[in-house]
This record gives C-alpha cells, sequence and structure tokens, in this order.
C-alpha cells in the first residue's frame, strides 16, 4: 500500500479541556484518511491548531487511497497494527475495533448534536456508546452533464422520472452529440442498494436480519445487466475490475465521456474544481422505480480503535473535530452536507464554492428526504460490508456474462447465508 504522510507540527486551541493537565504531553498519534476534495488538508489544518495548543502532542496523517480503507485497513485492524484513528465508511463492519469515546467526552453534546447517526457506529439496539464522528453524510444519486442535453436539444427527464426515462434520455444524448457513455454507475454494493430499494428490494427479513435477494432487488439487477450489455451503462466500470473491489467513473464524467453519472454527494468538490466552465453539470438525484426514488445515506466518520497507546488523547482530537464551530469549518471547507444538527439549522457558507456547487449541496440536502427508511437501515446495518461485497461479485458475473442473472442471484443468496452464519 502506497500513501503519503503528512505529520502535523503546528495545533490547535481550546475545546473545554487542557491535553498537557490530563498527562497527554509528548505523544504521537496516527490519522488514516482519504480524501475526496480536501478531506485531509482540512484536517490536517484543524489538527494544526490542536498541536499548538498542546506542545509535544503530534498528529500524523497519513493519506492513502480510498481503496486502502475499504480493503486494507480492515486486514490491518484484524492484525493488531492498525492507525489509532481514521476515516471510514464501513461504519457497523469495523464497529468491533471502535474505541469507546464517552469517557472522555460530553455525551450530552454529542446526543445533542449528532442524533441517529451515533447509532450507525453502535454494536447493537443496548450500545449507547460514543465511537464515531460523522464527518460527512452523503445521499447517493446522479450527476448529468446539462451540457451535452442542451447540445443535443433534448429535454433532460424530471425530478419523478424513471430509470427507463433517464436510460431512454442518455441513449439519446450519446448519439446526438457523440459522447462515449450514456450512463455509469461506481462499482460499488452501497451505490446499487438505492436504485433497488426503488424497485422495491426489502434487503431484510421479518427478524430484521439481512435478506439480499428478492423480487425488487433481482428486477433492478435485470435492468443493470442489460444496461451494461446494450452499451447504455460505461461496461468496464464493473467489468473491467474482479472480486468486490471499487471502481468510479468521476474521471470519466469530468472528462465529458459521460451523459449521466450515479455516485453522490462527496463528489461535488471534485467537480466544481476539476470541471470549471468546460461544461455545466447538475444534480439530479435518484431517479424512481415501482418502490420509490431513493438514494443511499451514508459518508465517512472518523473514529478511534481500541489498540490505541492514547486514548485520551484520541478521543480528545476526535472530540475537536466535533465542537461546533470546527465541524462547521470542516463542511464548508470540504464542501458536505453536515451531520452536526446544529450546524445544519444555522446552514452552512461554502466560501470558494461556485455557484454550480452550491446549488449542487443545497440539491443534495433536498434528496435526503426522498430517501426510504429501509435505506437508513441498511447503512447502519452491521453486516452490510457482506451484503455490499456479494452484490458487486455476483452483479459483475452476470454482467460478463460467467452465470445467468437468476444464478448469480442464487449464488448471491447462499453467498449471504453462510456470512451471516459466520458472523454470528
Amino acid at each position: 500500500m502506497s500513501f503519503t504522510t503528512t505529520k502535523l507540527t503546528t495545533a490547535m486551541a481550546t475545546a473545554g479541556f487542557a491535553l498537557l493537565g490530563s498527562g497527554l504531553a509528548a505523544q504521537e498519534i496516527t490519522y488514516m484518511c482519504s480524501s475526496d476534495g480536501t478531506e485531509c488538508a482540512t484536517a490536517r489544518e484543524i489538527f494544526d491548531r490542536f498541536e499548538a495548543e498542546n506542545p509535544g502532542v503530534t498528529v500524523v496523517v497519513d493519506e492513502v487511497p480510498y481503496k486502502a480503507i475499504l480493503e486494507s485497513l480492515p486486514v490491518q485492524l484484524a492484525a493488531g497494527t492498525g492507525p489509532d484513528m481514521a476515516k471510514v465508511t464501513d461504519l457497523g463492519g469495523l464497529s468491533q475495533y471502535y474505541l469507546d469515546l464517552s469517557p472522555y467526552v460530553d455525551a450530552q453534546y454529542w446526543e445533542d448534536s449528532f442524533g441517529g447517526t451515533l447509532d450507525w457506529y453502535r454494536k447493537g439496539a443496548d450500545d449507547n456508546g460514543i465511537y464515531g464522528l460523522h464527518s460527512q453524510l452523503t445521499i447517493t444519486g446522479g450527476y448529468a452533464n446539462k451540457t451535452l442535453f442542451d447540445q443535443a436539444g433534448i429535454e433532460m427527464p424530471g425530478g419523478d422520472a424513471t430509470w427507463d426515462d433517464w436510460a431512454a434520455a442518455t441513449r439519446a444524448v450519446a448519439e446526438a452529440t457523440g459522447t462515449d457513455f450514456p450512463m455509469a454507475m461506481d462499482r460499488s454494493g452501497h451505490r446499487i442498494a438505492g436504485p433497488a430499494i426503488s424497485y422495491g428490494a426489502k434487503l431484510f427479513d421479518a427478524n430484521g436480519e439481512g435478506k439480499l435477494v428478492d423480487e425488487g432487488f433481482t428486477a433492478y439487477v435485470q435492468k443493470f445487466v442489460d444496461w451494461h450489455n446494450d452499451g447504455t451503462m460505461a461496461r468496464d466500470v464493473w467489468a473491467g475490475s474482479g472480486g468486490s473491489s471499487y471502481q468510479d467513473a468521476a474521471q470519466e464524467f469530468i472528462n465529458g465521456e459521460l451523459v449521466y453519472y450515479y455516485s453522490g454527494s462527496w463528489n461535488v468538490a471534485k467537480m466544481d474544481d476539476n470541471i470549471g466552465d468546460a461544461f455545466d453539470w447538475v444534480v439530479v438525484g435518484s431517479p424512481c422505480g415501482s418502490g420509490g426514488c431513493s438514494g443511499m445515506p451514508g459518508g465517512a466518520g472518523i473514529v478511534g480503535f481500541e489498540g490505541t497507546e492514547h486514548p485520551e488523547l484520541v478521543a480528545k482530537a476526535i472530540d475537536y473535530l466535533a465542537q461546533e464551530e470546527n465541524y462547521a469549518e470542516m463542511t464548508a471547507k470540504t464542501k458536505n452536507i453536515p451531520a452536526h444538527l446544529g450546524v445544519a439549522s444555522k446552514g452552512v457558507e461554502y466560501p470558494g464554492a461556485s455557484e454550480g456547487a452550491a446549488n449542487a449541496l443545497n440539491a443534495w440536502a433536498a434528496q435526503v428526504a426522498k430517501v426510504s427508511p429501509v435505506a437508513f437501515q441498511y447503512q447502519g446495518y452491521k453486516n452490510n460490508r457482506a451484503m455490499f461485497n456479494i452484490t458487486v461479485e455476483r452483479v459483475t458475473q452476470a454482467i460478463v456474462g460467467e452465470l445467468s442473472v437468476e444464478d448469480a442471484m442464487a449464488r448471491a443468496a447462499a453467498d449471504l447465508e453462510t456470512a451471516l452464519a459466520e458472523a454470528n
């Protein structure tokens, strides 16, 4: 695994505690971070102030590719060689390793500020610990290249348009403009979940245990596979990788090679910075199916790990990021949707964001109300990572022709049964 190590050497002001007075001087902790835009750099700025307030305390930021967070971090944690803290997206799946911050922080402040997102990090219904700072609230959905629609003279589908509507419209635009691909979706079980829910997938049985395959899930997978076979979907995003590895299509959209890109709100900063005035782009949310128009909620959170030698310092560093003023700064600079209720209620000004980016962030925030309760439940489910990985592996096999959709779904169901038996 390759990564860039950035040692932060200045530091951060008050959060209602004095680290030196707690015996936390001359200590070093490591924060593993991946970035969709400026997340790691912004954390560095805030930790600079943290270090300045506490001479002798050092926070080392290891910036790594997102794939390392998904694939390498779990291996390190299992081996006892993980960092002190990290930015993670597998919120429930890694919960066995989390450090409980509650002995070191104002628990009531956290409950009042972060509400239901705290449950995404807990081990179960009876767990009241505080484990993660939800630093990026995200929603999955689509980006459209408005300039291509304008050039083609084709009206963009409206807010209640179906997936079939978008498939037809983007094929027409791509043909009229000579664009390489009508559509693409990140190679991710999380990404495909929202559309599947929109087609009626329940994802849970009557007892609340994961159930991946049902009529609604299969219906969307069949469409998804068909679109890869007829050229609607950019084939290499999913078919170009093996196993459950992640692959996005952000660069293809930025390069103008896609009419429509299904990803999520975390890409706003990247789009704003890299597209510039090359073309006009807009957020169009999630297309509809028979079961609604749902994306998936989610995002990333900053957690500490039980294996750290400096639990109090880790907790205090994360708690500092959680303070309202610092959290608002982090949200604004990274162009994210706030999970902090106080920050959200006051609104966020995004310095340096273009008008398009600011409009996009507001459009993403408006999508939250459309998210299905099933999607919120799925995001917090402790075994969702197994379900995401199984989805990617089996759907890819159907796309490349190794299995029929029917056989792929049968194997996915069997895979999940085995995974749940092992987990339990």
